[in-house]
């Protein structure tokens, strides 16, 4: 039950920013320091053995010199040299072993070996003029080798063995390493202090902007955040500002497209309602007048139906890329297909319809819903054109897209209304709009339908002078 909690505290804390910046700077402090009580108590012992080396070295060398030429090796007593050989070995609590040119102890200041054969790596080494130093770390000794010279010839003539305890090295180093260790867990507590102080204050301003999300969930807040702490939280505040004027804005658009939906819906039924109830109040009708009534009645019914169809046709635009039914497709066939459909709606307005195939066109496609973009294009370059004039149709492609243009020699759009045209329900001149049958749906239809495909459109238009509505799709579908 217990590893269950601790697991689930690491998953509630260990992806917390707070949580790993304070794990950083213990990381970060207290690591070095427990490395430096090891390098420091190293360093302190190295240097103990360097200096107690050197020291003994420099006071056997001189005893040396004076058993090169006492002729002590050869049994000669010198009171002298005994009596420095005796102070030596008191002084540092070690034992030191002369030995002769036949490998013979003439000297033991312990004396347990004195007469003794002594043949050793470590002297034989000193017979070659080497000095040998061995630290045992296990045993706590140091024993080193110095050679003795003849003061004439300058040959080794014998050896004077080294040895002195480390045990008072030892004891300073337990002492220095518990000094270390009480220094070593003030500067940790100290360090466990400051990474959770810094920590928090480094995550605070993380928190303004959690603070300011949350808020976000009862309602738009009415002025943009701001939290210039760091260089990534003003980052953080100007996406965020700008993800909540995406949300207001759609948002917005969403409730002017249900006031539209409502309104364009309510309108045909509004007018169905006033022809019956006109019907209803008069007695003894005329069949004329009857007809002429139930005709309206049943023109404002196309029209709803109208809307209805367009607005299923958005919502299906609306959905996700995997109603998407895609395919190779002529495109050339698929134009062809359209302009003859259209064909007869523009020779009753004696509107010139004209395809223009620059190169034959395969790509991957949705028929059905291109089929809609494209038709919207043409039907609106028909309805909205003059007397005698011309719609002009091409496709083109290179590499990567290919393009259909569709061109007319209508009324063209206002400048300042180009960029609300693919807004659903909008409508540059409503009441010619209404006289059409224009829902104001189509082009929102065939923006939503380009851009499922991965497209581009866009339209160019002068008032009066006729419009030019450019799409460009991936001859290769990417979802």
């Amino acid at each position: 039950m217990r590893k269950i909690r601790n697991h689930k505290w690491i998953r509630k804390y260990g992806k917390s920013l707070q949580f790993r910046i304070f794990i950083i700077f213990i990381l970060v402090g207290v690591i070095p320091i427990w490395l430096m009580k090891y390098g420091m108590l190293r360093g302190f012992e190295e240097q103990a053995v360097r200096q107690r080396r050197d020291m003994v070295h420099n006071q056997c060398i001189a005893i040396a010199d004076q058993l090169g030429d006492s002729g002590y090796l050869d049994g000669t007593a010198d009171e002298v040299v005994e009596m420095e050989l005796t102070q030596l070995a008191t002084l540092y609590s070690g034992r030191i072993v002369i030995v002769n040119s036949a490998f013979r102890i003439v000297r033991d200041t312990y004396g347990l070996d004195e007469q003794k054969i002594m043949v050793s790596e470590e002297v034989l080494k000193c017979f070659q003029g080497e000095d040998t130093l061995v630290v045992d770390q296990s045993s706590k000794f140091i024993e080193m080798t110095v050679p003795i010279r003849d003061s004439v010839t300058r040959e080794v003539i014998g050896v004077m063995i080294v040895s002195t305890p480390t045990t008072d090295i030892q004891e300073n180093r337990e002492a220095l390493g518990s000094k270390v260790l009480a220094l070593q867990l003030i500067l940790t507590v100290l360090i466990f202090a400051v990474a959770f102080y810094a920590s928090r204050m480094l995550v605070k301003p993380f928190g303004k902007v959690t603070q300011s999300l949350d808020e976000l969930t009862g309602g738009f807040l009415e002025e943009d955040i701001s939290i210039p702490d760091y260089t990534e939280t003003q980052l953080l505040s100007e996406a965020y500002n700008r993800m909540k004027g995406r949300m207001k804005a759609l948002d917005d658009s969403r409730q002017e497209f249900v006031s539209n939906v409502s309104h364009e819906l309510k309108t045909p039924i509004t007018s169905m309602k006033v022809l019956a109830d006109s019907l209803l109040m008069q007695e003894d009708v005329p069949a004329e007048l009857y007809k002429e009534f139930m005709t309206d009645i049943a023109e404002e019914i196309d029209r709803e139906n109208k809307i209805i169809n367009d607005l299923l046709s958005l919502v299906k635009m609306d959905k996700k890329s995997s109603d998407v039914n895609i395919q190779e497709t002529n495109i050339n066939e698929l134009l062809d297909l359209i302009i003859k459909r259209l064909k007869p709606i523009a020779e009753k307005q004696n509107i010139d319809l004209l395809l223009e195939n620059f190169k034959p066109v395969t790509a991957q496609v949705d028929e059905t819903k291109l089929t809609l973009a494209i038709s919207n294009l043409v039907e609106n370059a028909i309805k909205y054109n003059t007397e005698n004039g011309w719609v002009h149709v091409s496709v083109n492609a290179d590499h990567k897209y290919f393009y259909v243009k569709v061109e007319d020699s209508g009324i063209g759009i206002p400048e300042e209304a180009q960029e609300h045209i693919f807004e659903r329900f909008y409508r540059v001149d409503k009441s010619h709009s209404r006289e059409i049958g224009g829902t104001g749906l189509g082009l929102a239809i065939t923006r939503s339908a380009v851009l499922m495909h991965r497209g581009a459109i866009k339209v160019y238009s002068k008032e009066g002078e006729g419009t030019t509505f450019t799409v460009r799709i991936p001859l290769q579908y990417v979802d």
